[in-house]
């Protein structure tokens, strides 16, 4: 299921866009953005250290995992380096094929890639139906699920309500990987604050996706038996830091983790 352009309802790739200080977004993004901030004041250093968790964990995946195929689920808005970038500095025959269900995501993905660039595609598409994913031409012609792949999926598996079954979701995704492939996710919670942040997922209630905080546990749950990279599941700020978190610096709720499949 792909979503037509909708500027009268926020959404969350423009939305993350306006937290990183892009400009990709509209007025209806940067009103419930503000609100978000509002309520979490917190999500700007967020989303700015998630972006250097994914940023680190696709150096793991590429350069100790020797991962040559990325598929990257819920990419969102172009944000340089961008996954391609930040493989192809370590292995320059990588190839990435970017997923979204925004069209403005996907127009913008295009534009930054060569016409020449063959071994990158960007597909219109939607986490929630994971198995049009997979087999889609344009993923498939980039590729090989004979070969180890690295799946990332950042910062979006938190807009799938139980009711989208997540959990299933995931599995369907991670059955697809052949052994020596990884998955790579991160999460937004609620367990780092008092308040749980509720009021701010709320904000989501309006978009086109609603936020869905999950614990600790069930975030490591979508890893199902595949092998987590130490240091586990843990605050993306914790993750391999290349260097420690400021004293003062907020805490910031959302988790990441990095696991291989072993065969």
């Amino acid at each position: 299921m792909t979503l037509p352009i909708d500027t009268s309802k926020p959404h969350p790739a423009r939305m993350y866009d306006y937290f990183l200080g892009g400009k990709d977004n509209y007025e209806v993004d940067r009103e419930a953005a503000e609100q978000f901030i509002a309520v979490a004041p917190e999500v700007r250093d967020g989303v700015r250290a998630n972006r250097r968790f994914l940023q680190r964990a696709v150096r793991h995946v590429v350069g100790e995992g020797g991962v040559r195929q990325i598929l990257d689920i819920g990419t969102g808005l172009p944000t340089e380096p961008n996954v391609h970038q930040v493989a192809r500095a370590i292995a320059p025959d990588t190839r990435i094929a970017y997923v979204d269900n925004d069209p403005i995501v996907s127009t913008h993905s295009m534009a930054l890639l060569d016409d020449t660039d063959a071994a990158t595609s960007v597909v219109l598409a939607d986490l929630r139906d994971p198995r049009a994913v997979l087999d889609h031409p344009d993923i498939r012609e980039v590729i090989d699920f004979a070969e180890p792949v690295a799946l990332l999926l950042v910062a979006v598996v938190h807009f799938l309500s139980e009711a989208d079954d997540p959990y299933g979701i995931v599995t369907t995704l991670r059955d697809a990987l052949p052994p020596g492939s990884y998955l790579v996710l991160s999460h937004a919670t609620g367990d780092v604050h008092e308040d749980g942040r509720t009021d701010a997922a709320k904000v989501y209630n309006r978009a086109t996706a609603t936020m869905n905080l999950r614990t600790h546990a069930e975030v490591t749950g979508f890893f199902g038996d595949f092998t987590l990279v130490e240091p586990g599941v843990v605050k993306v700020t914790d993750w391999r830091p290349e260097q420690p978190p400021a004293p003062d610096a907020p805490p910031i709720g959302i988790y990441g983790g990095v696991a291989r499949k072993d065969g």
